[in-house]
Parts: structure tokens; sequence; C-alpha cells
């Protein structure tokens, strides 16, 4: 990715996903030109269990850097927040995977789109 200079547009934006099942759910899929920062992430389990949860990053949609790893504990009922900033450029990938039967993933970020 370039450096950007010139023109471009700052969105601030929202991206939900309801009543996922055990699997992986790619939340943010990058473009190539944008800049993104995450604000907050919210994972709620609204299963009977507690579930494992992984938060990663795919570098330009390849490998993996955890952010969160699976050992983590997600209670019945209980709500995740991950508020820490993270900038994801081009074709980088955030996904989450949670193994619980039922549960809502919920991100808020700035997209920065520098394609003109």
């Amino acid at each position: 990715m370039a450096i950007p200079s010139g023109s471009g547009t700052e969105i601030l934006k929202r991206a939900s996903a309801e009543g996922l099942d055990n699997t992986t759910t790619k939340i943010l899929d990058g473009v190539a030109d944008h800049i993104y920062t995450i604000l907050s992430l919210i994972i709620s389990n609204n299963g009977s269990s507690s579930c494992n949860l992984d938060i990663y990053v795919a570098p330009s949609g390849s490998g993996s850097v955890f952010l969160v790893r699976a050992n983590s504990n997600l209670p019945a009922k209980g709500t995740f927040v991950f508020s820490d900033r993270i900038v994801l450029t081009g074709t980088d990938e955030l996904s989450v995977t949670c193994n619980s039967g039922d549960h809502d993933i919920f991100i808020s970020y700035i997209d920065q789109d520098w394609t003109s």
C-alpha cells in the first residue's frame, strides 16, 4: 500500500453478526488502499455454557496474529469487549472464532479510503 497523499474519505462504520454458531467469522475483510482503525469489538455469548474465544488478524489475508487466544473463556450470557485500537491496512482481515452455539458480534471502526 502506498503512503496516502491527496484526497480521500474517512467514515465511521459499524458491522454486526447475530446468532452465530460454533464458527469462524470474518468481521472485516480489508480492501486495497484503505486504512481501518478498529475502535471496539463486542462479543456476547448468548448460550447457556461458556465458550473459548479467538480474535485474530491475518495480515494481507495470510497467516494469523492472535490478539486473544482460545483459552480466553467467555462465560454463559457473558460479554467480551476489546477496546484497544488496532490498525489494519489494505487486505488485512479481522476474524473471530467462538465455540458457542449462539453468539453475537458488533464492531465499530473508522474506514479511511485513499482510492482516487
